[in-house]
């Protein structure tokens, strides 16, 4: 690293510069400056230990100290519940898929119509409304005595 030579420094405005040399210290207030070294937990430490002991492990396994090791298949049979249901479906979709549509007979749609018809409308309400107005009136004497 090479040192500045002093024409190669920054210059100072003189208007600055007088200021600066000027400068009042003592109007300023007082302040202790407090360093503020936050140490890591008890925690903190052992979470990086651990996790550098792991790290380390990690690094540093071998492979050929494991030992072989046989894995055991176990094949698990349906129980009857679900072999039934099973088959039960199979023969429900078989029976859906073999369907023979033409074998269904023709059947022609007759449309009916329930509703009065106009002149018989009026008279036909008007009955319904005095029986309803009669079976109440024998519902209240009934409970009346």
């Amino acid at each position: 690293m090479s040192s500045l030579s002093l024409k190669d420094l920054p210059k100072v405005a003189l208007d600055l510069k007088s200021e600066l040399e000027g400068f009042n210290h003592s109007c300023m207030k007082k302040a202790a400056t407090a360093e503020k070294n936050v140490l890591p937990s008890a925690e903190d430490v052992r979470q990086e230990r651990q996790h550098s002991e792991l790290i380390h492990d990690v690094e540093t396994f071998k492979p050929d100290q494991l030992k072989h090791a046989d894995t055991k298949e176990k094949i698990i049979l349906p129980n009857a519940k679900d072999v039934a249901a099973e088959k039960t479906q199979q023969t429900l979709m078989s029976g859906i898929e073999k369907f023979d549509p033409s074998s269904l007979k023709h059947t022609e749609t007759q449309e009916k119509n329930l509703l009065p018809d106009k002149d018989g409308t009026v008279s036909y309400f008007v009955t319904i409304i005095y029986h309803f107005c009669l079976w109440q009136s024998l519902r209240k004497i009934a409970n009346y005595v």
